[in-house]
């Protein structure tokens, strides 16, 4: 079931209703249920899956919290990684290592049969086979005890408004919010319908309607020149920003008016002085469980070596994995390697940078030098979205290739105009698109800012305060593109 469906629309005012009507010992029963209807709107039959992958979990975490010393609990932990690994290898990267086999078989002329199994990739199997894991690594390392309601625990894996692309959150604070009685609470419910409207302003209005354009130029790489490739490059970043921090916003609201709290997922990224810190404010859910769950035990696993190198091969080998877990493809692997080598480079100069601002009497934080950082990290994060968004590595290597080309075209105005259609977006489309951009920029300024929680706003009537949300509204309906396209991250 889409965000952006009708479906969802009649859905969730529904679940809404019966949930604070029903009496709260019994409220986890219908949202289990739910859920479940939500997630089997898709595929019905890949319940299963999200049924076995509890199943394992909830016993294994029960098993090892038999067990007093971690060499008991390991049999449970090693039990529980390879069924959710292996479900997540046999659907989602099966066919492409057995293709890459195929292919090196071939360069070695060597005999390789092995068949295909064409499985369609059940949605949102990477988010929620993370959250179960996160639960039994908790578990085992002691960080928390077993979850022995097995209704909590199943709610915790499959909680509909996060459950298909996000955020990845934690049992230590989703699992007592399940637990606990909300009472109804007209202004929590009304922020939380707020910035689910929000979402869908992200997603539909600018994310949809980028698409169009972003689709057409990565469709047919060759035919278009080095601006309009830049320009679907910068407009994709915008497109994937706008279309899963719109899914958060709305999962993030949604549960809200359950009266849950679900993790902040993205804080301005684009606002980074660097790659680092950008990964501190893109998908937190994501690479807060990367490093937690894998670049700090991989950093203890390599203490024998020295701190340079335990550091650049864990960084390197935690950013595949994040590539390999966006999708299984050799876009996303290079993407990650891409990712990783920023960060790299970025720890192994900041001596030398630090030395030439000294030397230069430039200080850390004045306005032109953070300027120039956010372009700079802005542009590396594009040059690597180009391989994010390809289809292929040659299709990547050929914007590449061809970005510096046809720029002249750009003093033509009428001709500009001509080859902005061909990119499937009339000048109309162009200005409404660009407007919204700006006003999303200026609104989440406002947000960091704190102008809409002040109590100078808080005190105006709630005319006033609701305004924005039925001028909201308005623009989505006019402008929104709609056709229920889906969310990006539901392919991984």
């Amino acid at each position: 079931m889409l965000f952006n469906s009708l479906h969802f629309l009649l859905f969730f005012p529904v679940v809404v209703v019966v949930y604070y009507a029903t009496p709260p010992s019994f409220r986890w029963i219908w949202l289990l249920g739910s859920s479940y209807y939500f997630y089997m709107s898709w595929h019905p039959a890949y319940i299963i899956l999200i049924v076995f992958s509890t199943m394992v979990d909830y016993l294994a975490g029960l098993g090892m919290g038999r067990e007093k010393e971690k060499r008991g609990r390991r049999k449970y932990l090693w039990g529980s990684l390879a069924v959710n690994l292996g479900l997540l290898f046999l659907f989602k990267y099966y066919d492409f290592f057995h293709e890459s086999l195929r292919l090196a078989a071939s360069w070695f002329h060597l005999s390789y049969s092995a068949p295909s199994l064409g499985l369609l990739l059940p949605v949102g199997i990477s988010f929620y086979t993370f959250q179960t894991l996160s639960y039994t690594i908790d578990v085992y390392r002691g960080n928390r005890e077993p979850e022995k309601h097995l209704g909590y625990f199943a709610l915790y894996v499959s909680f509909f408004p996060q459950l298909v692309a996000g955020p990845i959150e934690r049992s230590e604070t989703l699992l007592p919010q399940l637990r606990a009685s909300h009472s109804f609470d007209a202004r929590r419910v009304s922020r939380g319908l707020l910035l689910m409207t929000w979402g869908f302003f992200k997603k539909v209005v600018i994310a949809d309607r980028v698409a169009q354009v972003v689709n057409t130029v990565y469709g047919r790489p060759g035919d278009f020149s080095g601006w309009q490739l830049t320009l679907a490059t910068i407009l994709f970043s915008y497109q994937l920003y706008c279309d899963f921090s719109g899914y958060s916003d709305i999962a993030i609201g949604g549960a809200n008016v359950f009266g849950i709290s679900l993790m902040e997922n993205f804080r301005r990224p684009f606002l980074a002085r660097s790659i680092a810190e950008f990964w501190t404010r893109w998908h937190i859910s994501l690479s807060t469980w990367l490093r937690d769950y894998v670049s700090v035990p991989l950093l203890r696993t390599l203490r024998g070596l020295k701190k340079i190198y335990r550091y650049v091969l864990a960084i390197m080998l935690t950013f595949s994995l994040s590539g390999l877990w966006h999708g299984a493809n050799g876009t996303f692997v290079i993407w990650g390697m891409i990712q990783g080598v920023y960060i790299v480079l970025g720890h192994l100069t900041t001596p030398f940078r630090k030395k030439l601002r000294a030397k230069c009497g430039i200080a850390d934080h004045v306005w032109y030098l953070s300027a120039v950082q956010i372009v700079f990290t802005y542009a590396l994060v594009c040059v690597a979205g180009i391989f994010f968004r390809a289809q292929s590595v040659a299709d990547a290597w050929l914007v590449l290739k061809n970005l510096g080309t046809g720029w002249q075209v750009l003093v033509q105005g009428e001709k500009a105009k001509e080859l902005l259609l061909s990119m499937g977006m009339n000048e109309f489309g162009f200005i409404v698109t660009m407007a919204s951009i700006v006003f999303m920029e200026v609104v989440q300024y406002g947000q960091e800012k704190r102008w809409f929680s002040s109590p100078w706003l808080e005190a105006r009537p709630i005319w006033f305060r609701w305004t924005a949300y039925y001028l909201l509204v308005l623009w989505i309906l006019l402008f929104g593109a709609w056709g229920g396209q889906n969310f990006i991250y539901f392919q991984f």
